[in-house]
């Protein structure tokens, strides 16, 4: 195992007063063993204790040729997977349970140890993970920068005017092209009214003039994601076009400055927000202004109005306001940033003033 990442975990154990921890969620033991295992409905956990005896419990049809650091526990389909993961704990003490375990798990995992106290260990584990390291950096700068070059050659294909699925389809291209191993989310291409759902479900529509394209595009690199969004417009943009636009890249750049050490989320969120509602256009700005991004495309934290923590340096997090206005037009702009020692570092470089294609 990644010995200084499992110290800060075991560190922060020992300040949240858990003894073992119980690790489900495939992108942590990721983090922690360097070994990315989907084990879909099958048991897999690794468990994290004080006194150094860690194991990682695994189904063998998952066989683990390498050395992980880590005893390995193997089971099969007829074992009581339960019942052998309760042999790697001490059931007279407090177990913590990470994220995302099937609750048919917990909940056998429960009966089993009868009064044991269990607690959410999900802050312990996602607390270490916000804080990137200067390698986990630098892989963020990688993929980042080819989801820069990503950009650039889809928007080059505008003006053929395929359809919003196709332009999906040639991005899977150009990503397999640059060495990333596939989409960190499904992309969203959205034409015209499109775009003013946020979370607009890739279809057949095909550009036209004056339309709004929003591209939210994103890769995965070495394990780690890429995630950007930019608006661009075809042959022709209206004046409001132009107003919505010129707001969200303003509330952009205003969210972006803000980043530093010290400086609350919820502060951050309100650089953008308050921009965009003193511009007028409050109500269409519907979702928070950024989440945490690395091993995976959405992690614990986020960029909003409920989140009063501070930034440290190491997170990395989006800054993508928009603005939707049903029927017209949809315009979101989001970058990725690092929070440094003085402010931040932007990971893509990829213009986003107004651009018009065709």
């Amino acid at each position: 195992m990644n010995q200084e990442r499992l110290t800060k975990v075991l560190d922060k154990m020992s300040e949240k007063k858990v003894s073992q921890l119980v690790i489900s969620d495939a992108t942590t033991i990721f983090y922690l063993t360097g070994k990315m295992i989907h084990a879909g409905e099958r048991m897999l956990a690794l468990v994290i204790k004080e006194d150094g005896n860690h194991a990682l419990v695994i189904n063998k049809l998952f066989p683990i040729t390498e050395d992980l650091g880590v005893k390995l526990v193997v089971i099969d389909d007829t074992d009581d997977a339960v019942a052998v993961l309760l042999e790697q704990l001490d059931a007279s003490k407090t177990i913590g349970v990470d994220k995302n375990w099937p609750a048919h798990f917990l909940l056998s995992l429960m009966e089993k140890t009868n009064s044991t106290d269990f607690v959410n260990g999900s802050e312990i584990t996602d607390s270490v993970r916000a804080i990137k390291s200067e390698e986990e950096i630098e892989l963020m700068r990688d993929v980042s920068r080819d989801n820069d070059t990503a950009i650039g050659r889809l928007q080059e294909l505008v003006p053929e005017k395929l359809t919003e699925l196709e332009m999906s389809e040639k991005l899977a291209s150009i990503y397999k092209e640059l060495g990333n191993s596939g989409f960190s989310f499904e992309p969203i291409v959205a034409y015209g009214a499109n775009g003013a759902d946020p979370h607009h479900e890739t279809d057949d529509s095909v550009v036209k003039e004056g339309d709004s394209i929003i591209l939210d595009i994103g890769g995965v690199k070495n394990g780690y994601c890429s995630d950007m969004t930019r608006t661009v417009f075809y042959k022709s943009v209206s004046d409001k076009s132009r107003e919505v636009f010129e707001t969200v890249l303003e509330a952009n750049k205003r969210a972006i400055a803000k980043v530093k050490p010290g400086v609350k989320f919820s502060e951050i969120d309100a650089a953008a927000r308050d921009y965009i509602t003193e511009k007028g256009y409050g109500e269409y700005f519907t979702h928070r202004t950024g989440h945490f991004i690395g091993i995976e495309c959405h992690e614990a934290g986020d960029v909003s109005g409920s989140n009063h923590n501070v930034v440290e340096p190491g997170m990395i997090f989006s800054i993508e306001p928009g603005i939707y206005i049903q029927g017209e037009v949809g315009v979101r702009i989001e970058d990725l940033v690092v929070a440094t020692e003085e402010g931040c570092e932007v990971l893509n470089h990829y213009p986003k003033e107004m651009k018009i294609i065709g």
